[in-house]
């Protein structure tokens, strides 16, 4: 059996692979390492044992988008990794030593790629414990649980938990261009209802180009300034401060604010 293996270990059927593949683990433990016959022997291991990797894919067929073609090549990785750590001296039988590398690596690879926004792999695994407590809150209590209820059972701080609950909103994306039925039975592109016109772009221009003006200005002017806008208090404030009136004041603010004004008109121009 074992000879007849090495025409072609692919057609070795599961209930025999454990029996040659044990004599193929011997041959490989007296074999060294880097050899045409180490590497022969290794490579006949993974392709008798290849059903394994189809074996522990299947049961990851609808978990996501992912190809079985690409869950099977890193299911073989895994088998690759169960190969080259297995040691007949254990007394394990191989098969049930390799299922978990296997399962591991196409485990990992769904948690690393069906992420839509890259997330700290601790958060990742936080995620599905927060799934789990809050769907056995919900049922236990009837009702969303809050954030305190969930840290309490999860054994983390409240703060930890709203990190994996904003976490989880990268799990998926949506396309901006997506198509949303309103309640007129119209589509609308999902950009439509998540954009705004940003106001404050305007603003932090403005203060770009008033800080050279309010830097040309005397100190009292800028005093002015700093109590009036920066402090924000009243021109009767100021003028208690100062030792002044607050009609005074008050020409001065407008004197200042009319003089920053022109000077920004001024560059607008330009």
């Amino acid at each position: 059996m074992a000879e007849q293996a090495l025409a072609d270990p692919s057609s070795v059927a599961p209930r025999d692979a454990r029996t040659v593949s044990k004599h193929f683990f011997d041959r490989l433990t007296h074999l060294e390492e880097g050899t045409h016959e180490y590497q022969y022997v290794r490579n006949t291991l993974i392709e008798m044992n290849l059903s394994l990797v189809q074996y522990a894919a299947t049961r990851f067929r609808h978990r996501g988008p992912q190809e079985m073609e690409d869950i099977v090549q890193v299911g073989t990785i895994g088998l690759i990794k169960a190969i080259d750590r297995f040691e007949l001296t254990r007394g394990v039988e191989f098969t049930s030593f390799a299922v978990p590398y296997i399962t591991g690596e196409i485990k990992r690879f769904f948690r690393d790629t069906s992420w839509a926004v890259h997330v700290p792999r601790r958060l990742q695994e936080v995620r599905l414990e927060l799934s789990k407590a809050t769907e056995e809150l919900r049922t236990r209590l009837g009702r969303s649980p809050s954030t305190t209820e969930l840290a309490e059972l999860m054994q983390l701080e409240p703060a930890e938990v709203v990190e994996a609950q904003k976490a989880s909103n990268g799990y998926s994306a949506v396309s901006l261009d997506a198509a949303v039925t309103t309640t007129d039975d119209s589509d609308t592109a999902l950009a439509d209802f998540v954009g705004f016109d940003e106001d404050r772009y305007e603003l932090v221009e403005n203060f770009h180009s008033l800080a050279p003006l309010v830097a040309d200005l005397d100190e009292r002017e800028r005093t002015l300034i700093h109590l009036r806008f920066v402090e924000e208090q009243t021109q009767q404030q100021i003028a208690d401060q100062l030792g002044c009136s607050q009609m005074h004041i008050s020409r001065l603010l407008t004197r200042t604010v009319t003089k920053l004004r022109t000077g920004l008109m001024d560059r607008d121009e330009v």
